[in-house]
C-alpha cells in the first residue's frame, strides 16, 4: 500500500484511498487527476484485492485509455485479464456486439465516421429535394446528433417549427439507410447502449452485477446519455468513482453538460467530494490569472489553485497594431525563444479560438521560412486513399454498407456508371434486398443470377464483376488473416497503379495506404470487425504525435489535455474571444470563459495573450475591443507590452517585433493631394455604397473613413480597397 501512495499529496492520498461508495474528485489542471484515477484502480485491485473482471474504467480518448492501462501494468506488473479500460464509445460497441441477438442490427455492424454520417444527411436531403444552401448537411447532423445525446430517437423527435419539421424528416430517413446499412452512428453506440439496460432487466443485472466499481475520467464532458450509461452500469453495488473539473467543461457544442456535476452530487447525496488543489504544471502567477479568470463563472465549485513552483515570469499582454503583426509577433517570439534556448520548438503552441485563425499565423511561419504542425488539418484517417481502403474493407466486412459501397464499386473505374448505380438501387428496393446483396447474387451466379437480365448486358457484367470480387474477399476474409486481405484487395484492384503517377503526392498517397497496412498487421489475430472499431472511434487527439520539434498551431478547444512551456493565445477581442456567437447566452458565455481558462492552464512557463487594435476586412480597417476576460486578470501579473508599450519589452523581445508592429512614421505623402474627399460617394464591390466622411493621407497610402449604406463606418486603405467614385 505504501508504494501506491507514496508519491501522491495528501488530498490525492485521501481520494486513492476512499472507502467504497460514490466518490466525487474535482480536479483543477495539473493536479495530476489521470494518476488519482490509475491509482484508484491500482488500490482496488491490490489492497482491496478487487479482481480486474470487476472493474470498469471508463476515459474520452483511446490515448488517455492506453496511458491508463500502461501505467496500470507498470504498477502492478500484471497483465490486467479481464479488466474493461476503453473509451465510452468502445465500452457501448462492444456490449452491443456480444447482445446483438436483442437489437435491430447484427453484431457485425459497421461504425459510421463523422464523414460518412455528413454523407447520409446529404443523400437525404436530395432525395427529399431539400436545398442544402438553405439547411446545410453540418447543421441538420448536429441537431440529430444533439437529439441522440438526449436520448430521443426518430420516432419521438417533435417538430415545434419549419426546420425542426425538416430535421425531423432527414432524421428518420438518416435513420432508415443507417438500419438498411445495418451501421450506427458514435451517437447510436451510447443511445442503444442506454435503451438495451434501460429495457433489458437481465442484460442490465448482468453488467451491473459484474462491475463491482466503475471509474470515470474527464466527468465533466458527458452527455445526458453518457450520464445515464454510468448510473445503470453502476446501478448494484453503487460503487461509482469519477473524477472531472466543471471549469474545464468546454465542448458544449457537442452534448457535453458540466451540470452532470452537480446532478451527480443530487442523485448522490450521500456521495464523499475529495479537491485537488495543487497544481504540478504551471507557476503562480498563471494560475493565479486562470482563477481570476474562472472565478466569475457560477454553478461551480471554487478551487484554490496553487504551486510549488514560484510566482515564475509575468504574463505578457501584448496590443499589436492590426492581425498582421498579431500573427509576426507570436511567430516572431518564437524564433527568438528557439535561437536562445529557452524552449524548443515541441514545446510552443499557439492558440486560437476558431480554426479561421490559422491563416494568418500559417502565412507568417511561411514568411519566417520556419516549420510548424496545424492540429486540426487533415489527419491520416480523412486522407482520400485511406478511406478508399477502409471503405472497401468495411464493405467486405458488411456489404449492406451502402456509404462504403458506393464510396469503391466504380473506384477504380471499372464501367459502372450512374445510370447503373441508379438501376442497382431500384432493383435492390423493389426486391427489399440491399444494394451489396444483389451484386453478391451477380457474383455468384453470374448469368443464371435472377437480376442477370434486369440490367443491359455491359452493365450487368460490369457489376457481375465487382460482385465476385466481393465474394472472393468475403471468403478469404473467413480463411487468411486481415493484412493478407488487405494485400488481395490491393493486387484484385491495381489499386497502386491507380493512385501512382509520377508526382511525389502519388508516392506520398501510396506510403499512406502502405502505413494503413502496417496497422492491420497489429489485428492479425483480432480480426477486421476490431480493426475497422477501433479506425472509427479514434479521436482528433488519439493522432496527435506524442513528440514533435516543431510549434504546434491549435484551437483551444483542441489543446484540452495538453501542456506546453511557452502558450501564445492570440485574438483576445470581443467577437472572437468571447465568440460573437456568445454575446447573447450566459452559458455560452460562461463556456467562452472556460475555454480561455484551459487555454491559460497550458502554459508551465511562459503566457503570451496577444490582440490587435485592427483587424483587416473587406480592405479596411476595424476597430477591435479588448476581449472583457482581460479586465478580469489581476494587474501585478501582467507585462503590457505592444505599441504603447514597447520600451517595458526586453531588448530580446524588442528584437522579436517585425518594424510593422510599431507605431508608424508619418512620412510626407507621395501624392501631392488627396484622391478622396468628404461629401463624396464612393462604391466598394463587397461594403456596397456610401459617403466618404474623411481621408487622411499616411505614407504613400490614402485611409478613407466611409459611411456605408449597409456595413456602417469604416476605415479603408485607398490603395487595397480601391473604391470606386460615382
Amino acid at each position: 500500500m505504501n508504494d501506491l501512495l507514496a508519491n501522491l499529496n495528501p488530498q490525492q492520498q485521501a481520494a486513492v484511498s476512499a472507502p467504497d461508495g460514490q466518490i466525487l474528485v474535482l480536479a483543477g489542471p495539473g493536479s495530476g487527476k489521470t494518476r488519482v484515477l490509475t491509482q484508484r484502480a491500482a488500490f482496488l485491485i491490490r489492497e482491496r484485492q478487487v479482481d480486474p473482471y470487476r472493474l470498469l474504467a471508463v476515459t474520452f480518448t483511446n490515448k488517455a485509455a492506453r496511458a491508463m492501462q500502461e501505467r496500470l501494468q507498470h504498477s502492478l506488473g500484471s497483465t490486467l485479464d479481464g479488466l474493461w479500460l476503453g473509451t465510452f464509445h468502445s465500452i457501448c460497441a462492444r456490449i452491443l456486439r456480444r447482445e446483438a441477438d436483442v437489437m435491430p442490427f447484427t453484431r457485425d455492424f459497421v461504425i459510421m465516421d463523422a464523414d460518412d454520417q455528413k454523407s447520409l444527411v446529404k443523400m437525404a436531403l436530395k432525395e427529399f429535394n431539400i436545398d442544402d444552401k438553405i439547411f446545410p448537411p453540418a447543421s441538420l447532423h448536429s441537431a440529430i446528433s444533439n437529439a441522440k445525446n438526449n436520448l430521443t430517437q426518430a420516432k419521438d423527435f417533435v417538430a415545434g417549427n419549419y426546420r425542426e419539421e425538416i430535421v425531423r424528416r432527414v432524421f428518420e430517413r438518416y435513420e432508415q439507410m443507417l438500419r438498411t446499412s445495418n451501421a450506427l452512428d458514435f451517437d447510436d453506440l451510447l443511445l442503444y447502449a442506454v435503451r438495451l439496460l434501460q429495457e433489458n432487466d437481465a442484460v442490465r443485472e448482468k453488467y451491473a452485477r459484474r462491475f463491482y466499481h466503475v471509474l470515470v475520467d474527464e466527468f465533466q464532458d458527458t452527455n445526458m446519455a453518457q450520464y445515464e450509461l454510468l448510473q445503470l452500469l453502476s446501478s448494484h453495488y453503487q460503487n461509482i468513482f469519477v473524477v472531472g473539473d466543471e471549469d474545464q467543461s468546454i465542448y458544449r457544442w457537442r452534448g457535453a453538460d458540466y451540470r452532470n456535476v452537480l446532478r451527480f452530487q443530487k442523485d448522490y447525496p450521500a456521495h464523499e467530494t475529495f479537491l485537488l488543489e495543487q497544481n504540478y504544471r504551471s507557476t503562480q502567477n498563471v494560475l493565479d490569472a486562470a482563477r481570476a479568470v474562472i472565478d466569475r463563472n457560477t454553478q461551480r465549485t471554487p478551487k484554490s489553485l496553487f504551486s510549488e513552483r514560484g510566482r515564475g515570469e509575468k504574463i505578457i499582454l501584448f496590443e499589436a497594431m492590426d492581425d498582421h503583426a498579431e500573427a509576426m509577433f507570436a511567430v516572431e517570439t518564437t524564433r527568438t525563444m528557439m535561437e536562445s534556448k529557452k524552449a524548443g520548438g515541441g514545446e510552443i503552441a499557439i492558440m486560437y479560438r476558431t480554426n479561421a485563425q490559422s491563416r494568418l499565423l500559417e502565412e507568417a511561419f511561411f514568411q519566417s521560412r520556419m516549420p510548424y504542425r496545424l492540429v486540426g488539418a487533415q489527419r491520416f484517417y480523412g486522407r482520400q486513399e485511406v478511406k478508399d481502403m477502409i471503405a472497401y474493407l468495411r464493405t467486405v466486412q458488411n456489404p449492406a454498407d451502402e456509404v462504403s459501397l458506393l464510396r469503391v464499386i466504380n473506384l477504380p473505374p471499372r464501367g459502372i456508371g450512374d445510370k447503373t448505380l441508379e438501376d442497382l438501387r431500384n432493383i435492390a428496393d423493389n426486391a427489399q434486398l440491399s444494394m451489396g446483396s444483389v451484386l453478391l447474387d451477380l457474383g455468384n451466379k453470374q448469368g443464371e443470377s435472377q437480376f442477370w437480365h434486369t440490367f443491359s448486358g455491359r452493365a450487368a457484367a460490369a457489376l457481375a464483376g465487382f460482385g465476385a470480387l466481393l465474394v472472393n474477399w468475403r471468403n478469404l476474409n473467413q480463411n487468411i488473416l486481415l493484412p493478407e486481405l488487405f494485400e488481395h484487395i490491393l493486387k484484385d484492384t491495381n489499386y497502386q497503379e491507380y493512385i501512382m503517377d509520377a508526382s511525389d503526392v502519388g508516392y506520398s498517397r501510396w506510403e499512406n495506404v502502405q502505413e494503413l497496412l502496417r496497422m492491420a498487421y497489429e489485428y492479425s489475430n483480432s480480426g477486421l470487425v476490431e480493426f475497422l472499431e477501433n479506425l472509427a472511434l479514434v479521436s482528433d487527439q488519439d493522432t496527435l504525435p506524442e513528440k514533435s520539434d516543431t510549434p504546434t498551431l491549435l484551437t483551444l478547444h483542441a489543446a484540452k489535455g495538453l501542456e506546453f512551456k511557452v502558450v501564445f493565445i492570440v485574438g483576445l477581442d470581443e467577437g472572437l474571444l468571447p465568440h460573437r456567437r456568445s454575446m447573447d447566452d450566459p452559458e455560452e458565455m460562461a463556456e467562452e470563459r472556460r475555454l480561455f481558462y484551459v487555454g491559460i492552464t497550458r502554459a508551465k512557463d511562459h503566457l503570451y495573450l496577444v490582440r490587435a487594435d485592427q483587424r483587416r476586412n473587406y480592405g479596411s480597417f476595424d476597430y477591435s475591443t479588448p476581449s472583457r476576460f482581460l479586465e478580469d486578470i489581476p494587474e501585478k501579473v501582467l507585462l503590457r507590452a505592444g505599441v504603447q508599450y514597447h520600451r517595458r519589452l526586453t531588448p530580446s523581445l524588442q528584437s522579436a517585433i517585425p518594424r510593422w508592429t510599431s507605431v508608424p512614421e508619418k512620412k510626407s505623402s507621395l501624392r501631392e493631394s488627396a484622391r478622396y474627399s468628404a461629401g463624396m460617394h464612393v462604391h466598394h464591390t463587397v461594403l456596397g455604397s456610401g459617403i466618404v466622411i474623411q481621408s487622411k493621407l499616411q505614407g504613400d497610402d490614402e485611409i478613407v473613413t466611409v459611411a456605408f449604406d449597409k456595413a456602417g463606418l469604416k476605415k479603408l486603405s485607398a490603395t487595397i480597397a480601391k473604391l470606386e467614385i460615382l
